[in-house]
């Protein structure tokens, strides 16, 4: 329990907060219809897909900009960050979702907000059909994130934040035919407990944890296998303080999954 006496531990839980509630109110907010006709797809793709990788490049330092549930599960998968850490981080996520969602109905005109671009399946596509889209959406978006994150890479090409932001824009474009593109439980989580319309809502919560999931295991284990052993996996999930070359604990009280988040 060293994490909850670290202010850079607190730090990170109020980052994941902050900005999953600018994410959620940006990306929302170019999904909402203020004139008649259809939505147009790439401005959502383009605002979701901005928005993170502004966040990204604003708190990644920080807390590693996961904003996201299904990818803090992801590097709970990978032994990349403690149990505590990840509750605390979900739960971040889900309460700015909320927050974010709320400041965007209370400065939108009612006959604006709709369903505050609530994610519905499209008519036609199955409940099967769209876990398995939300299964393969949030698969691609977690193999870049991992693949742009990994601090083993010699010479990382380009920005980190813009990788990450265009593999959600690919995964908007794709998806919004098809579910709305949830890849992120958080963002289905707001605009439904506003609206209370949970109409298979939970294709949003098994497609993205699945989808990230299996990204984890193919990159960290099949792709770029991380050599730890079992009992370093199982110290990193207890949250084990880490120690210096001495086998002193360190001062600094720097997370280790934050070290290998750096953007």
């Amino acid at each position: 329990m060293w994490e909850l006496r670290s202010a850079s531990f607190w730090r990170a839980i109020f980052a994941e907060f902050f900005a999953t509630l600018f994410y959620v109110f940006f990306g929302l907010g170019a999904s909402l219809r203020w004139t008649p006709g259809p939505l147009h797809v790439l401005q959502v793709a383009l605002a979701f897909g901005l928005a993170l990788a502004t966040l990204v490049q604003a708190v990644g330092h920080i807390s590693g900009a996961h904003v996201n549930p299904a990818v803090t599960f992801a590097f709970l998968v990978g032994s990349q960050m403690s149990l505590l850490r990840a509750f605390c981080y979900m739960a971040a996520q889900l309460l700015g979702a909320v927050a974010g969602a709320a400041v965007l109905y209370s400065v939108t005109p009612p006959a604006v907000r709709g369903n505050l671009a609530l994610n519905t399946l499209h008519p036609g596509v199955s409940v099967s059909q769209a876990t398995t889209v939300e299964i393969f959406l949030t698969l691609q978006f977690v193999l870049c994130i991992f693949a742009t994150y990994d601090e083993r890479r010699n010479g990382r090409l380009g920005s980190v934040a813009l990788a990450v932001g265009f593999s959600l824009t690919l995964g908007h474009l794709f998806g919004m035919y098809y579910t709305g593109a949830g890849m992120n439980p958080a963002r289905s989580f707001a605009p439904a407990i506003l609206t209370r319309n949970f109409t298979n809502h939970w294709v949003y919560w098994v497609g993205p944890i699945i989808g990230g999931g299996l990204g984890s295991l193919l990159y960290d284990f099949l792709l770029f296998p991380r050599l730890k052993s079992v009992s370093e996996r199982l110290s990193i999930l207890k949250g084990v303080r880490p120690s210096d070359s001495n086998g002193q604990p360190e001062g600094t009280g720097e997370p280790v999954e934050l070290k290998t988040q750096a953007l």
